[in-house]
């Protein structure tokens, strides 16, 4: 078996929301190289895989010694790998094993997350597949790979997913969340989705945000949630510093440097 696992026939990812277009090429900048989105039927289509375009700044918000070097931790700090992926799994993320392999699935509520998530992927060696849900809903999924494996070893007890007991959040890691389940709260909050099901990683997650410098209340399902909310200028300002810009394909007024 590969190091992708086997993929089946392919179909392009759904047509709700325009596929980004690729970047164009910018001196001076890296540019990442667009991944093929693979699924159950259909044609394979290929998704520009778009690097952040946010602007790491050398001064926190905040003011303390922490937060000024925290934007070095940055989407654009690093080169993407799998271990961002975790990114996913704070938020509604699952990852399940099969002998020396794993498999990550991530549940969205719209296309654009779609088209950024397989590209994301792609940019990590990962073929992806999605399909739409009963609830009019998409679920997208990587092919089983032993690439994977020790990310689940690292979140997996059993069959239970639980955050490791030393977890940290990075740039690129809360791209991912915020590109899975991230979404504004008006007037002047953002909200970061949680997995209906993972009350055993929620104070782990939350203490990592609080680690990065965005510190927030923890919302229940019967107010909004499972989320954690991340509210104030400044605890804004920094969310989007570490993440970067947003994707092409999203929609107005969703990502948190564009509120």
């Amino acid at each position: 078996m590969s190091g992708l696992g086997e993929t089946g026939a392919t179909q392009p990812p759904p047509a709700l929301f325009p596929a980004p277009e690729p970047d164009p090429p910018t001196s001076g900048t890296a540019t990442s190289t667009s991944g093929t989105a693979t699924s159950t039927s259909g044609t394979a289509t290929s998704t520009s895989g778009k690097r952040a375009s946010g602007t790491a700044r050398s001064g926190s918000a905040d003011g303390d010694d922490a937060g000024r070097q925290l934007v070095f931790f940055g989407a654009e700090a690093a080169e993407p790998t799998v271990a961002d992926l975790a990114g996913l799994l704070a938020g509604p993320g699952e990852v399940v094993r099969m002998g020396g392999t794993a498999r990550l699935t991530v549940r969205v509520d719209a296309a654009w997350r779609v088209h950024v998530l397989v590209a994301e992927l792609a940019l990590r060696g990962l073929a992806a597949s999605w399909e739409p849900t009963e609830d009019e809903r998409h679920t997208v999924r990587t092919s089983y790979t032993r690439v994977l494996k020790p990310l689940a070893v690292a979140w997996l007890h059993g069959t239970v997913k639980r955050a490791p007991a030393v977890f940290h959040l990075t740039g690129r890691r809360l791209r991912l969340w915020v590109a899975a389940a991230g979404r504004p709260e008006p007037p002047g909050g953002y909200l970061l989705g949680l997995g209906d099901g993972d009350q055993a990683s929620w104070d782990a997650i939350g203490a990592a945000l609080a680690a990065a410098g965005l510190s927030g209340p923890l919302l229940g399902p019967d107010e909004g949630g499972p989320a954690y909310r991340i509210t104030g200028r400044r605890r804004l300002t920094r969310l989007a510093e570490l993440i970067g810009g947003p994707p092409p394909s999203t929609p107005p007024n969703t990502w948190p440097s564009h509120l």
